[in-house]
């Protein structure tokens, strides 16, 4: 149509039917057989404008279709997906390749899609809300005041996402030379996304991250179906334990935090009964198809084992100030008996020795029939 237009301002063809022809040719061939009557040239505009209404009749169906919720002429914006890796060989030299093919892991990878998809929901989630933390963290804010931020945020997504997110801090105010690790949650209709990272603002700490980060990687990587819980744990530990550190003017060896471990995630259930050691055992238990698991790793120049700091804390882990935002008051004592009582579990602050330094990433990973996905993988880490 444009070359006929054309031709027709420049005067090279100003015979009505040689245009007409011309609209003819994009016809399908069965209507350009047809014998051509007086009234053809109405005959071929009606017909040409049938055309384009069926095809904006299928653009529309398109775009309600991928829509998906009954709203017409809106595209749903498109789930923002974490790489997908194929599993890797297993230690007798087989490969796990015929995932990828079978076309029944295909089905059952097919059929647990909405699930996947509340995954990968709550993961762009994640990165979200960890991406505006980066844009205005800095030296001198408060404990407090950094979470009430990113719960304020975490907040917004509640309301327009459905999501849920939380964590808790202590007291105190971040200076120049600490290390911060953030870890909180999101979740899609209970499929929750278990994610954590270190900031620090003096480069004199960027091995110590690279070394927890090298780690956490390398438990993702060996993380498949069947895989042992104990092997992923003895090649986090291998890799990082291969790290030194060297700060203001002292070496030292970067260590796994023995007691510290990753999980795996069931629908509502943050540790949901398996757990991943970061340091070799004997956990014969192995990594099933359609499990999630949190891969987290903690290295620290310590003793590398933790210890509960309830004197100092008591129950603030729980995050009292959860309760104050809703108007609860005078809620301390029994809230003491309730985690007296075993009812509500406290998480208390866990602290190593004294000047030694620790750092922890995270990731969540989907054991799909047919792959791999780390679906809190973001362009941050």
């Amino acid at each position: 149509m444009a070359g006929v237009e054309e031709a027709a301002a420049s005067g090279s063809h100003l015979n009505g039917d040689l245009d007409l022809d011309n609209r003819e040719r994009e016809l399908p061939l069965w209507l350009r057989k047809q014998p051509r009557k007086k009234d053809g040239r109405r005959r071929v505009k009606g017909l040409l404008q049938q055309l384009e209404r069926q095809a904006l009749e299928e653009k529309e169906r398109d775009n309600d279709d991928e829509c998906g919720d009954g709203t017409t002429g809106k595209k749903k914006k498109k789930k923002k997906r974490g790489p997908k890796y194929e599993y890797p060989p297993t230690q007798d030299g087989q490969t796990a390749a015929w995932r990828i093919t079978s076309e029944e892991k295909r089905a059952l990878d097919q059929a647990s899609e909405e699930i996947w998809n509340d995954f990968q929901e709550a993961g762009e989630a994640h990165q979200q809300v960890r991406k505006y933390v980066m844009s205005w963290i800095k030296p001198g804010m408060t404990m407090i005041e950094i979470s009430e931020k990113l719960e304020d945020c975490s907040r917004k997504l509640i309301k327009e996402n459905g999501l849920n997110a939380g964590l808790a801090f202590p007291t105190g105010l971040l200076q120049y030379d600490d290390i911060c690790k953030i870890d909180f949650r999101t979740h899609i209709s209970s499929r929750i996304i278990d994610c954590a990272f270190t900031i620090t603002f003096n480069p004199k700490y960027d091995t110590l991250l690279k070394a927890v980060k090298d780690a956490t990687n390398t438990g993702i990587k060996c993380a498949r179906i069947d895989v042992r819980l104990c092997d992923v744990g003895e090649a986090i530990q291998e890799v990082m334990e291969s790290y030194e550190v060297e700060i203001d003017g002292m070496t030292y060896q970067v260590k796994p935090i023995h007691n510290l471990n990753g999980h795996s995630i069931g629908q509502y259930r943050i540790h949901a009964g398996k757990t991943v050691s970061i340091v070799k055992g004997r956990e014969t238990t192995r990594m099933e198809e359609g499990e999630v698991y949190a891969i987290e790793t903690f290295d620290s120049t310590g003793r590398g084992v933790v210890h509960d700091d309830m004197k100092n804390f008591g129950t603030l882990a729980f995050c009292c100030r959860w309760l104050d935002h809703l108007g609860e008051s005078k809620y301390l004592m029994a809230l003491k008996n309730l985690c007296d009582l075993d009812i509500v579990d406290p998480y208390p602050p866990l602290c190593d020795i004294k000047e030694s330094y620790k750092a922890q990433f995270e990731h969540t990973i989907l054991l799909r029939p047919t792959c791999k996905e780390v679906v809190s993988r973001g362009d941050d880490y």
